[in-house]
Parts: structure tokens; sequence; C-alpha cells
């Protein structure tokens, strides 16, 4: 009688648990870290609305100015809920403590640059302006000045360091222009220290920043409008968005805050009527986190404490640095300008 072999049954997939999905866990350092970066970033909100609670009210304000001509005219198709939104809505709401630490930036920059020096040589003139001229004179001599401290934080290392920050934005719409460093701002220190020794009135030196605040909120809007007729007389968005594209042609262009006359003298003007722009953001390597890109652009500094303990070294260390930037802001200044690529002449 033969017996009949029954062939062992397959052999099962090995079962895939809940458990093996789950990604590895960080070390703990580095989750210690996040932690704290996180903790951080809480306590600047915090302290913002402590400082200025109405601050609050900023998001939602600028909001409803904006976003309902995004939705009309917009120049991308994205979603208003968008990839590091929240980052950014962090940066507005903390924005308060942000500010005061830039103050405070803007301040030291302003005293230890001596900008306002050669202001005061200029007192006697601005004296005998008449108001309506003072008022004409400073704002273009503001928009100026701030076309090269503009300029200057491009082309200058050290200074790119904290204006990459801003730069990191890749998304271009209602909310983006509040993604600043706090240092950054001091880049306003040196103009506006001129024009107060100077003696134009600090109220109207104070218009004239705060303007540029908004005239900024309003660049990065996602909005479609080219305004060609007005292009070479006043910014647009368009002019500011070629400003934040990654396309090589259009890096380091596009400085001007109020009057692209002077991208145009200095040969850093770029409006091509044959395309628009449409990528964003910087090839760089940057953190998403509001600490981490706070802290972002002091890598590889020393820092305050080695200084303090070897004063001498720290001494010669910050000589070294400002040396080193005054050959950068001297060969920024000195760069050929190239033709300017305009949609009249493109």
């Amino acid at each position: 009688m033969t017996t009949m072999m029954t062939p062992p049954p397959p052999s099962s997939p090995p079962s895939t648990t809940p458990a093996s999905l789950e990604p590895p866990k960080l070390p703990r350092p580095i989750r210690r870290k996040r932690r704290l970066m996180q903790l951080g970033a809480l306590a600047l909100v915090i302290g913002s609305l402590i400082l200025d609670v109405g601050g609050i009210f900023l998001i939602p304000l600028v909001f409803v100015l904006v976003v309902p001509f995004e939705r009309m005219f917009p120049r991308h198709d994205q979603p208003i809920r968008r990839a590091h939104l929240g980052l950014d809505m962090t940066y507005a709401i903390a924005g308060p403590l942000l500010t005061l630490l830039g103050g405070i930036a803007i301040a030291a920059v302003a005293i230890l640059t001596f900008a306002w020096l050669p202001g005061l040589a200029f007192r006697p003139l601005v004296a005998a302006m008449p108001p309506l001229v003072q008022i004409i004179v400073g704002f273009l001599l503001f928009d100026f000045l701030i076309y090269w401290a503009h300029r200057f934080s491009h082309e200058v290392p050290f200074l790119w360091r904290f204006h990459s920050v801003h730069h990191s934005v890749e998304t271009m719409d209602w909310i983006s222009g509040f993604r600043n460093h706090p240092i950054d701002g001091a880049i306003l220190a040196p103009p506006i220290a001129f024009l107060l020794a100077a003696g134009f009135s600090p109220e109207a030196t104070g218009v004239f920043a705060v303007l540029q605040v908004i005239t900024g909120l309003f660049l990065h809007a996602n909005v479609r409008w080219r305004l060609r007729p007005l292009q070479r007389i006043i910014i647009t968005p368009e002019f500011h968005h070629w400003h934040h594209t990654n396309e090589e042609q259009a890096i380091n262009t596009n400085y001007s805050v109020f009057l692209p006359a002077w991208d145009i003298i200095f040969g850093t003007w770029f409006m091509p009527k044959d395309r628009r722009p449409q990528v964003y953001g910087i090839d760089e390597p940057i953190p998403t986190g509001l600490l981490p890109q706070l802290f972002f652009p002091f890598r590889g500094l020393r820092s305050p404490l080695w200084m303090m303990r070897h004063p001498i070294k720290g001494f010669r260390y910050t000589l070294g640095l400002m040396r080193r930037g005054t050959k950068q802001l001297w060969r920024s200044a000195r760069r050929p300008a190239r033709k300017a690529v305009s949609a009249v002449d493109a």
C-alpha cells in the first residue's frame, strides 16, 4: 500500500507588526535638544504676547487685507495652508520680542559703526531746507542707503548669514514676509543713524522705516500683478518676487525698497518680459524651526563666553572679522554693473 506524502504547508510571510513600522527613535541628546528648541520657541511666543498682546491681532489683519487679493489674482496656484505656514506664523506672533531684540542690535550697530559721524557734517545744510524739501530729500536718501544696505546683506558673506533666513522662504504669500532674523534688521542702523545725525526729522525717518515694513508685506503677496507701466517708477510684487527667486540669472538683483531707479542706475535691475519667477528659496541647507533658524547664522563663530575667557584673543578675532567684512563691503560696492534685463528691452 502506497502512502501519499502531503507537501508541507507554505511558510507564511513574517508578520508586520505595528512596532516594525515605527520609525527608529532618535538618540536621546537629539530628542532633548529638539524639546529645548520647542520650549524656547514657545517662550519667545509667550514673551511676545506679554510684551504686546496686540501683536496677535496683526495676523488676522494682514490675512483680511491681503488674502482676498491672493485668491482673486493668484500668481501661483497654491493653498493657504502650505508647507511651513506654522513657522512663519510663529515668526509673526513672536514679532514684538524679535523686534525688541532687533532694536537692541540696531542701537549697538548704529553706535559702533560710527555711521552717525559723517551725518553731523550735513546738519547745517539740512537745517536750511524747507520742511517739505527736507522730507523729500530724506526719503530719497533713506531709499538710496537702504538699497546699499540690502545689497550688502546679500553680497557680504557675514551679513548673508542673517539675511539668508529671510530668503529660505520657498512659498511667497501674505505671511512669508514675517520670516526675518532680528539681527538682520541691524543693517538698517547705519542709514537711520546717518539721517538722524544729519538732522532729518526723527518722525519722518520712523515713518520711512514703518512704510518699508508695510510695503514688504505687500511685495511678498502671491498676486500676479505686473503693473508694467509703473515698473520703472515704483516697486511691484513681481519685482520683489524676482528678487526672491532661486533662478541663476536673477540672483543678487532687485534690491530697491521703494524706487527701482537705484537698481537701474547700478545695473542690478532684472524684469524679463518673457517669463515669471517660479522657484524660490536658497540652495544652502537651513533648519526649519524658529530657534534653529535664529541660531543658524552663528554657526562656526566663536561664542561670547570664549571671548570673555580669552579677551585678547577675542579682541583680535573681532578685529579680524571687522577687517574681513570691510574688504567684502568694498568689493561689493565696486562690483561692475551688468546690463539690466527689463520688460522694455529684453
